[in-house]
């Protein structure tokens, strides 16, 4: 597909990070959402891993996870997740997962034992958790944080105009609470998230946005370019210009943001230890 110039990824890594992720039978959402920085983090022994499967209950049409009837959880997944953190020798760790609509608990009891396990058993580890919406059940959002992450995120994406489009199975009110209510009832957790653009949003709909994640108490925000996965997925409407990126992150830092990443190729888990130690007190 065309990308213009500025537009430069690598889906190959030098490091063994494949290896200890398959040993081990785990997913990543690097490869099952075929990131564009694959080759930069693998290369870097880093990996964002993604529980719970590699098969989603929606099918978003940005996403190139696949969507379909997922299997039950694996009760031993949280500590294969913990041997290879292990392996990698990793200090900061992105866990993920798809949508489980099919949970009770939209997969929440699942994260909680990931994080659990993780802290029990790898000393002085740092936590981040992205997380689907679960369906806006405050009880599923409580297990989550209850269990401590450090930093909980939940991608926004695009712009309320275009969630019928971009999310169609998803709410904008739903994931702005969902970040309202981590910050204001665990407000030492830092909180997360990301945007695409390029799917025909304006930028007065993009600071929209921004605004109503700072009033939320958002400390964190990425932004990057949409890009099409695959055929089937929606068309990109505009590549953005790092010029126009470096304008959105003064924009975001201005607001008030702890800490901001906006570029081509920046992406919600991309370098995300750097983001959390760099971070404005």
């Amino acid at each position: 597909m065309y990308h213009p110039e500025w537009i430069k990824s690598s889906l190959k890594g030098t490091h063994d990070t494949k290896k200890i992720l398959r040993d081990h039978g785990l997913s990543t959402v690097c490869e099952e959402a075929r990131c564009p920085n694959q080759g930069h983090c693998f290369s870097r022994g880093t990996a964002t891993f993604m529980i719970l499967g590699d098969i989603c209950t929606r099918a978003c049409s940005f996403c190139a996870v696949r969507s379909g009837v997922p299997s039950p959880p694996e009760d031993d997944e949280p500590d294969r997740i913990v041997d290879a953190v292990l392996s990698l020798g990793l200090k900061f760790v992105v866990i993920t997962s798809v949508t489980r609509d099919d949970l009770p608990d939209g997969g929440a009891g699942h994260f909680a034992r990931t994080i659990k396990a993780l802290k029990r058993r790898v000393r002085d580890i740092k936590i981040e958790v992205l997380t689907p919406d679960f369906r806006g059940d405050r009880k599923a959002l409580m297990t989550v944080l209850d269990a401590s992450p450090d930093v909980f995120n939940h991608n926004m994406e695009t712009v309320p105009r275009l969630y019928p489009v971009v999310r169609p199975q998803a709410s904008y009110t739903v994931s702005l609470d969902m970040l309202e209510t981590a910050k204001r009832l665990y407000p030492w957790i830092k909180t997360k998230s990301g945007l695409m653009v390029g799917l025909g949003e304006t930028e007065d709909e993009l600071y929209g946005v921004m605004r109503d994640l700072r009033r939320a108490g958002c400390d964190f925000l990425t932004i990057g370019q949409y890009l099409q996965p695959r055929r089937s997925n929606l068309k990109v409407v505009e590549y953005i210009r790092p010029e126009v990126f470096e304008r959105f992150r003064i924009r975001a830092l201005e607001m008030g943001f702890r800490a901001v990443v906006s570029a081509p190729l920046a992406r919600s888990s991309m370098n995300a230890e750097a983001l959390y130690d760099n971070a404005r007190n």
